[in-house]
């Protein structure tokens, strides 16, 4: 206690000691949760303790997790910020919303059908803090509370003071958010960061606040498996040549600037920790703690020169793979430190965060509500997904694929001659070994193909008028 008032050190101990009351049910009349939606940009799975990196320092989010539940196995369904951030918003497919560049926006029919917005109809104070993500248009109206910005934004902004680092900035917007709420009224806040995204235009690309020069000095950080050049000769010539490979160049290509360049991303994720922390101080403050619900993730990977790449796009883990962690403050003892190995996907936080509000699960979304998963319900769950990222880009080659609780299947649309990836990722988690052409392999191979062609048709022919189902 400093002065009478709980450190941050005080909160996160109280996260992890506190005894919580049995849940409410989630419908029951007069419960109805504070929602606060915490999204990183480029965040891979694995650069969180809690996600069993002894580097990183992220207590924080570590304490979300050990009174929370961690998804194991979080996926994106596309790994590029604009189309994973609107199936975020709206439980989508990209094949299905269509927002596949930087210039389209929601349409007036689909803005009204995300999360924020439903929650808005249904009487929450909503508010968005930063990187909006899907076109250029803001839709401040939509929202009760909107500090927004469209494009990637900077880590410096110009105003009001150019020393303030952006993501100490969406820090202080979140707090002047939280202090504006009434007990009488249930809010959702979604902060959308920046962090841990380089600055592409700045030669530095990892733009931390100076203030965490001093964090990870004397890290020692071994390059990955994959990063022996022959990894990258097995990948198709088009990605040889791609915008992956010439970022890698930037960040990646000695053991010197792979360093530096790993360091600053840390520094980056690092800051928003603190973030979270700040967050969670002001809720104890406001003694909302205990009715507020807390979901983190991003959308979507980064590979740290895995496979001799840079950047995301590809259907590597490194790339798809992101954290999720669900901070439920009513969950019973039994519940509370879980991990879920069950697969789920950006699609999936929509329907859950409406889930949570009470809201009935809406037809026009394809992902399914967590919450049960989060409850310990006993449910059929998927063991296959859908992944694309076919963005139209001279230097980044198109994708499509399936993936399973255990294979993998990549098939690059752009290549001369097609060219396809399995992966058997029960023996090979780091995809070392592409089986596409192992004869042993052929059976596996037509069958990932037909499911790739059947998933294809399911999404392109479904109407939102009626509710998805995974194709059998």
């Amino acid at each position: 206690m400093d002065n009478g008032k709980p450190t941050r050190r005080d909160v996160v101990a109280g996260l992890a000691a506190t005894a919580i009351p049995p849940r409410t049910p989630l419908l029951r009349t007069g419960y109805r949760p504070n929602i606060i939606v915490l999204l990183t940009d480029d965040q891979r799975w694995d650069t969180l303790g809690c996600m069993g990196n002894t580097r990183i320092r992220t207590p924080n989010i570590d304490a979300l997790a050990a009174r929370g539940v961690v998804f194991t196995n979080h996926f994106v369904t596309t790994s590029i910020c604009m189309s994973s951030r609107a199936s975020i918003f709206t439980g989508l497919y990209t094949r299905v919303h269509k927002i596949n560049d930087f210039r389209t926006d929601f349409t007036e029919e689909q803005l009204a059908r995300t999360y924020p917005c439903l929650l808005r109809q249904v009487g929450y104070r909503t508010g968005f803090i930063g990187k909006w993500g899907v076109g250029n248009q803001l839709p401040r109206d939509r929202f009760d509370y909107f500090r927004g910005f469209a494009g990637q934004g900077h880590y410096f902004p110009k105003y009001p003071d150019t020393s303030v680092h952006l993501t100490d900035l969406m820090g202080q917007q979140a707090l002047e958010f939280l202090r504006s709420c009434s007990p009488e009224q249930p809010f959702c806040l979604s902060v959308s960061f920046k962090a841990p995204h380089v600055q592409d235009e700045d030669p530095r690309q990892f733009l931390y606040s100076p203030k965490s020069e001093h964090l990870y000095e004397d890290l020692e950080i071994p390059e990955p498996l994959t990063a022996d050049p022959r990894f990258i000769s097995m990948l198709p010539i088009e990605v040889q040549r791609s915008e992956a490979r010439r970022r890698w160049a930037v960040r990646f290509s000695t053991p010197e600037l792979y360093a530096l360049s790993v360091k600053g991303y840390y520094r980056l994720i690092t800051e928003v920790d603190d973030v979270v922390g700040r967050i969670l101080e002001a809720l104890d403050r406001m003694k909302a703690l205990d009715q507020t619900v807390i979901l983190f993730s991003s959308d979507n990977g980064f590979y740290l020169g895995e496979h001799g790449l840079a950047g995301k796009w590809f259907m590597h883990e490194e790339s798809i793979r992101t954290p999720l962690v669900i901070y439920d403050p009513q969950l019973p003892a039994a519940r509370r430190g879980i991990r879920i190995p069950q697969m789920s996907l950006n699609i999936d936080l929509a329907p859950t965060i409406v889930d949570y509000a009470g809201v009935a699960n809406p037809p026009f979304m394809q992902g399914r509500s967590l919450v049960p998963l989060i409850r310990g319900e006993k449910v059929t769950w998927r063991t296959e997904w859908f992944y694309e990222h076919t963005y139209e880009h001279a230097w980044i080659p198109r994708t499509e694929g399936v993936r399973t609780e255990t294979w993998k299947y990549t098939r690059y649309l752009d290549t001369h001659p097609l060219f396809e990836e399995l992966f058997d990722l029960e023996h090979d988690p780091h995809e070392q070994r592409n089986l596409a052409h192992d004869p042993a392999h052929r059976d596996r191979l037509e069958a990932m193909r037909e499911r790739w062609r059947i998933w294809r048709q399911a999404l392109e022919s479904w109407r939102s008028d009626r509710p998805w189902q995974d194709p059998a």
